[in-house]
């Protein structure tokens, strides 16, 4: 039996868009074992996941670094793939001892003294991560490519409206990827059904201010439940737009300083909206300019055009 180790440890979009490559890997190798390694934060959105055998939760606590050596250790793998490219990820695949590991070429990998630690360099072509990592899969042996998102059902979490609703996640790890809060209040005005706001308990202040919008607040199965619910979804560069286009939702993805054709939503579900003059800079400091551009009224129309088509 093939042994294989994957390791993403996160965070939400990352995990999601190597959800295809790890499918791919499974299938091509039948009677394989597939173990996972990412961070326990991030777990859910790969738990009963058809296409993985385990899930080892890597914590950043020196007792948790040791006890996910010495579980890998004990799996004696015949190889690993680092779709993360860090110092820390690929020491993780090291730590495994793997025959062989597979990872991007320090020219794209995140930090490229991980790629010291790689047995098999790999320099991808494709403009977007997921095809990137499809092509890392490759590398690795895969020889059938799966474009699948097997992701949980979610469960129900706090309070949603009954009927249609419009789901947005305002918030996003970079401030600069965020749509100003005030323009939620403006599609909250306009639209016909109720506009959800959804984010983690520490959010509830900030989404707050979005007056005439439904607060909703969850962890990641909620999340998931609600997205699988929505009539339609209101994204930026963020892990929920992300989960909205793996489960093909309709709806709007927001963009600013960073890249929709390396970052943008998968599938084609979801219709971008970004400035002509934006410039992808990757700045993550708080200056909404770029998506400030992006109004209300062109958010609006997008979603009747999409949510119709």
């Amino acid at each position: 039996m093939t042994r294989i180790l994957v390791v993403r440890l996160g965070a939400m979009g990352d995990v999601i868009h190597a959800l295809p490559a790890v499918a791919s890997l499974k299938h091509s190798f039948p009677h394989s074992h597939m173990t996972w390694v990412i961070r326990s934060r991030w777990a859910p959105l790969v738990e009963a996941n058809p296409f993985v055998d385990r899930i080892i939760t890597l914590d950043r606590s020196p007792r948790g670094v040791l006890d996910a050596a010495r579980k890998l250790r004990a799996l004696r793998f015949d190889f690993a793939v680092d779709f993360q490219g860090l110092l820390q990820s690929a020491l993780v695949a090291a730590l495994s001892r793997a025959r062989r590991i597979t990872g991007f070429h320090r020219s794209q990998a995140w930090e490229s003294i991980s790629a010291l630690f790689y047995s098999n360099c790999v320099v991808t072509s494709s403009a977007h991560i997921v095809d990137r990592n499809l092509e890392l899969a490759s590398a690795a042996g895969a020889s059938a490519i799966l474009r699948v998102f097997p992701l949980p059902p979610g469960r129900a979490e706090g309070d949603l409206p009954e009927g249609k609703f419009v789901l947005a996640s305002p918030l996003a790890g970079w401030g600069s990827k965020q749509w100003p809060l005030e323009m939620y209040e403006q599609v909250a005005q306009a639209l016909e059904m109720p506009l959800v706001v959804n984010g983690p308990p520490e959010a509830e202040p900030d989404l707050r201010r979005i007056r005439g919008a439904h607060v909703h607040i969850s962890g990641i199965e909620g999340l998931i439940d609600a997205t699988r619910r929505a009539h339609a979804v209101i994204g930026v560069d963020s892990g929920p737009m992300h989960l909205a286009a793996a489960l093909a939702k309709p709806g709007v993805a927001i963009f600013g300083p960073t890249d929709p054709a390396r970052n943008g939503p998968y599938g084609g579900s979801l219709r971008v909206l970004r400035s002509p003059l934006a410039v992808t800079s990757y700045k993550r400091r708080r200056d909404d300019t770029l998506m400030r551009a992006v109004t209300p009224a062109a958010v609006m129309e997008a979603l009747a055009v999409g949510c119709t088509a």
